[in-house]
């Protein structure tokens, strides 16, 4: 199977930095997208920033300028360095690997992968 582990969550202030970084581990062949998501209390999982396999990246409205993803392929891993942040960046962030191909057996299977989590809270 496929696991993601993130880490590079905590507390900071108003206007300060933050780097979260997530690593796909397992018998994987390709990932198309990865990604990273948030959900605030009371909120619906909302998404951050993606980075798409032939290089493409999308970010929500909310954070474009401020937030930028990057994605080492060979690594199966995604980074995104967040400055600039705001009380309301305050939120878990999940990192997504979608599109996952990998060995199963003597064949190749396909999957959408999420990360346990990890907590971001922007407060003075």
């Amino acid at each position: 199977q496929v696991q993601l582990v993130e880490s590079g969550g905590g507390l900071v202030q108003p206007g300060g930095s933050l780097r979260l970084s997530c690593a796909a581990s397992g018998r994987i062949f390709s990932i198309n997208a990865m990604g990273w998501y948030r959900q605030a209390p009371g909120k619906q999982r909302e998404l951050v920033a993606a980075a798409i396999s032939g290089g493409n990246t999308n970010y929500a409205d909310s954070v474009k300028g401020r937030f930028t993803i990057s994605r080492d392929n060979a690594k199966n891993a995604v980074w995104l360095q967040m400055n600039s942040l705001k009380p309301e960046d305050t939120a878990v962030y999940y990192c997504n690997a979608a599109g996952v191909k990998y060995v199963r057996g003597s064949s190749l299977d396909t999957g959408d992968y999420w990360g346990q989590g990890t907590q971001v809270t922007v407060s003075s």
